[in-house]
């Protein structure tokens, strides 16, 4: 079965060239040239993949982004754009994307990160029907010296005080708290977290970090988020160190 993408891009040749790519390698693709039109396609139809300018007329692409994940949908996105800085990559992935591409771009790279985002669908889709809700898969709270996570409703206290985190926040606190002690890698974090494989930048994991910190950490006298120099992050209370 073939798997079908939306390259949702204005430029019309980048736009070709990516559908003759991506239908040479056994892709159904279909092409939207405007956020507008992208997001009526994104939300009309079912696909597997969706390929998502930011720099859009009518709509923009990190608008398009939102308001598909408002729906719920968790379809595998991948942000293409010039723009480079860590700010620009974090507000993205924030948003919900998956993976992030600076112009110009190798499509070689560009697509082994397509067939690893459907590898890793795939898998979560299984995991889902494994372990969906109810089936005992899944803790649904996790206490950590006066921590609190119900995954269930994604509400987070510490020491009775509600915590607003964001989506990409709160999975990252999850992974971490819900492996207390064990250090975790960077790579690791954002295979795992954001959904991709490590190809040469981790900063964006560091700047989570620090924003966990500031809201999860800041103002106790018990730090729960430590870093190991050279390895990684993990999450363990005060009287168990490791």
């Amino acid at each position: 079965m073939k798997h079908s993408i939306l390259v949702i891009e204005d430029e019309n040749k980048i736009a070709r060239v990516l559908q003759l790519e991506l239908e040479h390698e056994g892709y159904t693709v279909h092409c939207a040239k405007n956020g507008r039109d992208g997001l009526d396609a994104a939300l009309e139809q079912e696909w597997d993949l969706i390929l998502l300018d930011i720099m859009l007329p009518k709509l923009n692409g990190l608008e398009v982004l939102r308001r598909i994940r408002q729906q719920g949908s968790q379809i595998p996105i991948i942000l293409l754009t010039a723009r480079d800085t860590v700010p620009d990559r974090v507000s993205g992935l924030d948003q919900g994307a998956n993976d992030y591409m600076t112009k110009p771009f190798a499509i070689e790279e560009l697509l082994a990160r397509i067939r690893n985002l459907l590898r890793m669908s795939a898998t979560n889709l299984q995991s889902q029907t494994v372990d969906g809700p109810g089936s005992g898969g899944q803790q649904d709270e996790i206490q950590i010296d006066g921590l609190s996570m119900n995954i269930r409703t994604r509400q987070v206290k510490r020491e009775s005080q509600a915590i607003e985190l964001t989506t990409k926040e709160f999975d990252l606190l999850y992974y971490l708290a819900s492996r207390p002690g064990e250090v975790m890698s960077r790579e690791q974090i954002l295979s795992q977290v954001w959904g991709y494989e490590f190809i040469g930048d981790t900063n964006v994991v560091d700047v989570y970090i620090r924003y966990l910190r500031q809201k999860i950490d800041q103002g106790y006298p018990t730090k729960l988020i430590h870093t190991l120099r050279g390895v990684g992050y993990l999450v363990k209370d005060g009287e168990n160190p490791k």
